[in-house]
Order: structure tokens, then sequence, then C-alpha cells
């Protein structure tokens, strides 16, 4: 299905998006942040939190590292403070790269089990399908952020995955 190549790809994409789509919202003002917009999460900053939200969660369940401590029906307030989600992010990101460098392609091949408070019952799932989720998850939320921006006069970067630039 995919392999470590594919894994570190899309790390490097996730960063080089965020990095991107921080830089646009950065130019808004606090209250054109949490504007409600009509998205599914509402403004660009809940999106943006729903976002790191869904990584971390899925990064504790790959690697460990601490879960977010609020539910998927809070993810979109997991940073009230624009500083603090920037910060995260750019932390995020860095561990979800280190991840992906060190990732064991036979680590792959196996299946996750886990407790799944968003439908309320255990799930297992092939390791290399979950990974592909949590990198369509990003860029189905980040595809929304990025119109929210473009909508609010902002011009993120282009999308295209053959534009990143080779490590």
């Amino acid at each position: 299905m995919i392999d470590v190549g594919y894994v570190r790809t899309m790390a490097a994409y996730n960063a080089w998006q965020n990095r991107s789509l921080y830089r646009c919202a950065s130019a808004l003002s606090e209250e054109e942040r949490w504007r409600e917009r009509g998205a599914f999460f509402g403004s660009i900053q809940a999106t943006l939190n729903h976002l790191l939200w869904g990584d971390s969660i899925w990064l504790s369940r790959f690697a460990g590292t601490p879960a977010p401590a609020v539910g998927i029906a809070e993810s979109g307030r997991l940073h009230e403070s624009w500083e603090g989600l920037c910060a995260e992010r750019v932390a995020l990101d860095d561990r979800l790269i280190d991840w992906a460098e060190r990732l064991d392609p036979a680590w792959l091949e196996g299946e996750l089990g886990w407790h799944s408070r968003a439908v309320g019952r255990e799930l297992r799932r092939p390791k290399a399908l979950l990974v592909a989720h949590l990198f369509n998850h990003q860029t189905h939320h980040r595809g929304q952020v990025h119109c929210l921006l473009t909508q609010a006069g902002q011009r993120p970067d282009d999308t295209d995955l053959m534009l990143l630039e080779p490590a």
C-alpha cells in the first residue's frame, strides 16, 4: 500500500503546507481567524486547531506521544492563543518528520488497535491504511483552510505535491 518513502514525503509536505497556511493566517487579526466562515469547524483557527488535534491523536497512537487532553468535540478550541497554536504546530510537524525518518518499514505491515472515542468502540486496522488516513485527513482540512484564507484575501502557496522541493 505505502512505504516509508511515502510517509517521509508526506510528513515533509505537511510541514511545508502548514508553514504556508500559518504565514497567511498570521496576517489576519484574531477576530478574522476566529470569524465563522461556514466551514465544518467554522473558523480558520478552529479548523487549524482540529487539524493539530487530529495529527496529535494519530501520532500518539503511532509513536506513543501524548494524546490531546480533549476529545474531538472540543478539538476546534484546543488552543485559544494563536501563539500557542503556532508553536505547537511547528513542534508537532518536527515530531512527525522525526517519526517518519525513524519509521521501520516492518511497522507499516502490522495492525493497530485502539479505542475510538469518536465512534465509541474498539477498532483495529492496518497501520499503513491509518498512516494514509492521517495524511489524507491533513490534506482535507488544509484544503478547507486554504479556501477560507483565499476568501479572506490571503495567498497561500500552491498545494501541488509535485512542487515540494526535495530534501
